[in-house]
């Protein structure tokens, strides 16, 4: 497995519809535990393939609620009830730069398998919410697009002031060593 590079806001992938992936391959799934990989080192519940600069239609949710989730062309089907709670992004890292976004409560999704098969999952609660986090990342929408536009202004603010003048949109991740 790798460890794969995140892009950051202002990284134009960030902003574009990903393509469909169709039949997923052997390199569709390495793929997929490479992005289960940087998920992990970068401590984050989802991550989408625009996130480390590949424009393809895959993301990963794996929460504390529940076996992971491997979504690949994934379409929401049925979206009930509303929840707001508070979202951050790997995309844009750093403290105190999250904001509170509604959702729908409970998602039923359609995704191919890494078989190739489709199925339908019903998603809950704080799953839910990463998973159409993640899919607003493959339509290039971020959560920032969720705010208010004071609060998206404020938060961008706190955004430039912490990058300090840094230019590049790309955030290396390090693996923990074994004998860390």
């Amino acid at each position: 497995m790798s460890v794969l590079t995140l892009h950051l806001l202002g990284s134009p992938v960030l902003r574009e519809r990903s393509t469909e992936v169709g039949v997923p391959t052997a390199e569709t799934a390495t793929f997929v535990r490479d992005l289960f990989e940087t998920m992990r080192v970068a401590e984050g519940v989802g991550l989408a393939a625009n996130q480390v600069g590949v424009a393809q239609r895959v993301a990963v949710v794996h929460t504390n609620e529940g076996d992971p989730i491997v979504l690949i062309d994934p379409v929401i089907l049925e979206r009930h009830g509303r929840l707001k709670a508070e979202e951050a992004c790997l995309s844009i890292p750093g403290p105190d730069l999250y904001g509170d976004v509604e959702r729908a409560a409970r998602i039923i999704v359609e995704t191919t398998t890494l078989d190739g098969n489709r199925e339908r999952l019903e998603v809950l609660d704080h799953r839910a919410r990463a998973v159409q986090h993640e899919i607003d990342h493959l339509d290039g929408i971020l959560f920032i697009d969720h705010l208010s536009p004071l609060k998206r202004r404020l938060l961008l603010r706190k955004w430039e002031k912490q990058r300090k003048g840094e230019t590049s949109y790309l955030k290396e991740l390090v693996a923990a060593s074994a004998g860390d």
